[in-house]
């Protein structure tokens, strides 16, 4: 199963929404992939087991449940998770790349690739379904807990 969706994070248009800078959304993309408890409801802790420049090799802990992943960092344009299927999980990827337009919009692409099948009858296309509202959900959240972060990095005289 492939699934892709946007979320507009600034919106020249909506003067309630906290406008963020693409360095302030990048910052937001790497605490998730090196602090990934914080918005992962259910993670227990996260290991990192190496690292370079670009990568991160990591092991997810839920409960009984350890998950090994590889994070490809592409500073400021993009992160991509790379998860092994075993008979315990879906294996599969889910790559965020941020997209500016122009100089007043900025969005986050969210694609996911799984080992999922593609449905082919009604009780598979209802689960699909409610796998991709799962994900549209945690990725609101992502982007909601960014902004908490960046409103909480910024010194008061810098909020608005």
């Amino acid at each position: 199963m492939n699934f892709e969706h946007l979320i507009q994070i600034n919106d020249p248009l909506n003067p309630f929404v906290d406008a963020m800078t693409r360095e302030q959304l990048w910052e937001g993309l790497v605490l998730r992939a090196e602090q990934p408890q914080l918005f992962v409801i259910g993670l227990d802790s996260c290991t990192i087991v190496s690292r370079t420049d670009s990568t991160l090799e990591r092991e997810l802990h839920y409960g009984q449940a350890t998950v090994h992943d590889r994070v490809t960092l592409t500073p400021n344009d993009s992160v991509r998770y790379d998860i092994l299927a075993t008979a315990a999980h879906v294996g599969g990827s889910l790559t965020m790349t941020i997209e500016q337009p122009d100089t007043q919009q900025l969005f986050l692409r969210f694609q996911y690739t799984t080992t999922l099948p593609d449905a082919d009858n009604e009780d598979a296309r209802q689960t699909q379904e409610i796998v991709k509202s799962a994900y549209r959900e945690a990725d609101i959240d992502t982007v909601r807990l960014i902004r908490q972060y960046v409103l909480s990095s910024q010194s008061p005289d810098q909020l608005h």
